[in-house]
């Protein structure tokens, strides 16, 4: 019970203190006493310079019933508090505020739970009151501090500790309002105190039973979700935290996520992990999504050296808030996170290999299953980089595939990154292996207006280079990637299988008329994809799926790039993969040799149909029809089966199991076509690159003696006896800089012959050696007499030789070649 006064002493006793006794009834189980509420309340409104005096008042009261443990009259005293803070809105209220936010320090600091619910009860009443004009001097560290705290409690009564712990997030929630709405909000989101906030509603997060239904964005709430669960409340107001966090502080909210994660080891399992970062990106605004994934960058770069399944499950985080920022802004990151991720690829093989070398000769189950893990971890790195790739917008993407292209090593290049001497064979096929998948993924779905903007000469020179075809798993990828790239009407998944097709038209192929860019870049860059479909086709490794993924390129080429020109330079190309099989000067076995056969008859049956020439479908179909009742093995039908009879040899004399040139240029050119070139025989491109690389240049198989410019090897023909002709009459005008121009010479004749494309050089050739022969001709019919002396000069005309006085370097030759 109170104490009383008598009443002399009342009398004498300051209005307002006398207002605030008389709410305290002598019983606190009666309550409040309602009416003399009524009148502090009026008086306070009336008089507002009394308010900070009743607050200090009723803050004395309160300290000294907590103290004695009265807690009715500490209830009573904190709803009388509760009531003056909503009818007060003055200037005075202030002064108030410090008795009120002191009254619940008080609260919060007794070690009675009942007591903590009060005092955070009045705090979120309080935290929702938005004062008139901002306070310059309040800080709420304690409260911060308090709330934390509480949001761990750990009391031995199961319903207590969660009282307590909701209190906590409760007080939390309030002082993130309250703050937020000051103009002193900058202060909450100081690092000390969001290590302190952002933990503790971890921490009760994780108490969460099903992750997955609350990880996207946060729905209305509704009658059935009780804010009595710690985890939901703790979430809710780990969202509302996280969408008024603006682009100076937004750091500062999220790596508190990473340290709570390391120190409660929740990188592995990642359940939890993927489940936070959801929440974060689904959160905060788009805008500011690049800061989260720079901060996940650069905490895998701190962690690099875990284990492999806590990288690995940081890069899923990383991959999950990628797919979500994908769909938004994510800014100037997106080099640096292929940029990051493709070192991390690198330390992931580096480690593996290390690992492997260290245990070479014990194999044993520890290190196995090392490298098992970071096989995840690459795994993780190529998904992130392809799903991250394939939600760019094409412009953007164009650009990611050039950049990852540029990190693959191949032969001849180096990469900052990625540098291939420092692998070794192992680690750059691994490498290339993981980068080309990744490239794979980026280039899915990928749509260019036209083929150069897919292809452009910087990705496609290394996309071809001659040290990705040396594996068998490296020439799929490439091959894959191409199609992704090439085919613009999505007909690839038409053509899937290496087979005879009955009728083309059933497949209901999708074309457009193929463009002047696209026919330029067949005259630009045609022969180095027939040469890598041509050098594929000779690789003695080459499986089912080899041949089926050859079989596609041809076709698709057919259908997006395919004009009279390069049909014919399709069907040259296709007669030289037939002799490949039947001379066999590579010596393969003898299931390539039929693998080539098939994929032949497949894409001449294929392509018969699609130009639907008459003549040349017929001679397809004999030949086909032939093949299906003497030589079944040379179509893929059969071929390609499990269990498949193959021949002992291939007599070339069976020529009515071939396609021949003859039979093809005369249906052919009935139809219009020009034909000539048929003639000629297909003969890959030759690059600088054949000549590093370890394969079998083709240079050592093809020898061509021709001469293509002029003077070339005039010398050489012209025999022992003293014969005057073009050449040693030019030599007898002008010894100075021969030696240079033959090197000169002989430089464009390797450059020409190592460049151009055979049907160029052979065309070139039959005109000069025509041009040779006339010019020759008129040569002997000329009568040459002994030269005069040095000072005189010669005009030569038909039968004689006259003499003048013009200086010899004046006289003038016909250009003879």
């Amino acid at each position: 019970m109170p104490s009383r006064v008598c009443c002399c002493c009342a009398a004498l006793r300051p209005r307002y203190k006398r207002l605030v006794d008389n709410i305290f009834p002598e019983d606190p189980k009666d309550g409040l006493v309602k009416a003399d509420m009524e009148k502090l309340t009026f008086y306070a409104v009336s008089a507002p310079e009394k308010l900070d005096r009743i607050g200090a008042y009723l803050a004395e009261r309160l300290s000294r019933d907590v103290v004695r443990h009265r807690y009715g009259y500490v209830l009573i005293a904190m709803e009388a508090l509760d009531q003056l803070l909503m009818a007060c809105h003055s200037q005075s209220i202030k002064p108030f505020v410090e008795s009120f936010l002191h009254m619940v320090a008080k609260l919060l600091e007794s070690g009675e739970p009942k007591l903590q619910v009060l005092g955070t009860n009045s705090f979120v009443k309080f935290a929702n009151i938005e004062e008139d004009t901002p306070s310059y001097h309040r800080r709420y560290d304690f409260f911060v501090s308090r709330f934390s705290a509480m949001c761990h409690s750990c009391d031995q009564d199961p319903e207590v500790q969660t009282e307590i712990r909701i209190a906590g997030i409760r007080g939390i929630q309030g002082v993130v309002r309250k703050t937020v709405n000051d103009e002193l909000r900058a202060t909450i989101w100081e690092p000390q105190h969001m290590d302190k906030i952002v933990p503790s509603l971890l921490f009760n997060m994780q108490k969460i039973e099903d992750i997955d239904s609350r990880t996207g964005p946060q729905s209305s709430p509704t009658g059935g979700v009780k804010e009595e669960n710690p985890s939901v409340l703790a979430e809710n107001c780990f969202r509302e935290l996280l969408g008024r966090a603006t682009y100076g502080n937004m750091n500062n909210a999220v790596r508190p996520v990473f340290a709570h994660l390391d120190h409660h080891k929740l990188w592995d399992p990642n359940e939890f992990a993927v489940s936070c970062f959801k929440i974060i990106m689904y959160s905060i605004q788009a805008q500011y999504s690049h800061h989260v994934i720079q901060e996940i960058l650069g905490h895998l770069d701190v962690r690099k050296r875990d284990s492999p399944r806590v990288r690995a499950g940081i890069i899923q985080v990383l991959l999950e808030a990628v797919a979500i920022a994908a769909k938004g802004s994510i800014g100037p990151t997106v080099l640096e996170v292929f940029n990051t991720l493709l070192k991390h690829l690198r330390i992931s093989v580096d480690l593996e290999l290390g690992d492997r070398r260290s245990s070479a000769g014990s194999a044993t189950l520890s290190t196995s299953s090392k490298e098992s893990d970071e096989r995840i971890v690459q795994n993780a790195i190529i998904q992130t980089i392809g799903f991250f790739g394939s939600n760019l917008p094409d412009y953007q993407r164009s650009e990611i595939m050039m950049f990852i292209m540029s990190k693959v090593p191949v032969l001849g290049t180096t990469s900052q990154i990625l540098d291939p001497s420092h692998l070794g064979d192992l680690g750059t096929r691994r490498i290339q292996i993981m980068l080309l998948r990744s490239l794979l993924m980026v280039t899915s779905g990928y749509k260019a207006t036209t083929i150069s903007n897919a292809l452009p000469a910087p990705f496609l020179d290394p996309l071809l280079s001659p040290s990705l075809m040396e594996d068998s798993e490296l020439r799929q990828l490439v091959l894959e990637i191409l199609h992704n790239l090439i085919d613009r009407h999505d007909n690839r998944a038409k053509l899937r299988g290496i087979r005879i097709i009955p009728d083309v038209s059933d497949l209901k192929i999708k074309r457009d008329k193929i463009s002047r860019q696209d026919v330029s870049f067949m005259k630009k860059h045609g022969q180095q994809l027939y040469r890598h479909i041509y050098l594929g086709c000779k690789e003695e490794d080459n499986v089912q799926k080899n041949f089926e993924l050859l079989f596609t390129s041809l076709a698709l080429t057919t259908i997006e790039l395919a004009n009279e020109e390069v049909v014919i330079d399709l069907i040259r190309l296709a007669i030289a993969l037939q002799d490949i099989a039947i001379i066999n000067e590579d010596n393969l076995p003898m299931f390539n040799r039929c693998g080539v056969m098939a994929l032949v008859a497949a894409y001449l049956n294929f392509l018969s149909q699609m130009i639907a020439v008459p003549a040349f479908c017929q001679h397809v179909s004999k030949v086909i029809e032939t093949r299906s009742v003497e030589a079944s093995y040379f179509l893929p039908e059969t071929i390609f089966k499990d269990k498949c009879d193959l021949p002992k040899s291939l007599e070339k004399d069976e020529t009515d199991l071939f396609f021949l040139t003859n039979k093809i240029a005369e249906s052919l050119g009935g139809s219009g076509y020009s034909v000539e070139r048929l003639s000629v025989p297909y003969v890959p491109q030759v690059t600088d690159e054949d000549r590093l690389s370890r394969r079998k240049s083709i240079v050592d198989t093809v020898s061509l003696q021709v001469d293509i410019l002029p003077g070339n090897n005039t010398e050489d023909k012209v025999d022992n006896t003293e014969e005057i002709t073009f050449e040693a009459l030019k030599k007898a005008i002008d010894n100075n800089g021969l030696e240079e121009q033959e090197k000169e010479k002989r430089r464009l004749v390797i450059e020409k012959f190592q460049k151009a494309p055979f049907e160029e050089i052979a065309a070139q050739c039959e005109t000069k050696a025509n041009l040779l022969h006339d010019r020759l001709a008129q040569i002997l019919e000329l009568t040459i007499r002994p030269p005069p002396s040095p000072s005189g000069t010669m005009t030569i005309t038909a039968g004689h030789a006259h003499y003048h006085s013009v200086p010899v370097y004046e006289m003038k030759f016909p250009d003879l070649f």
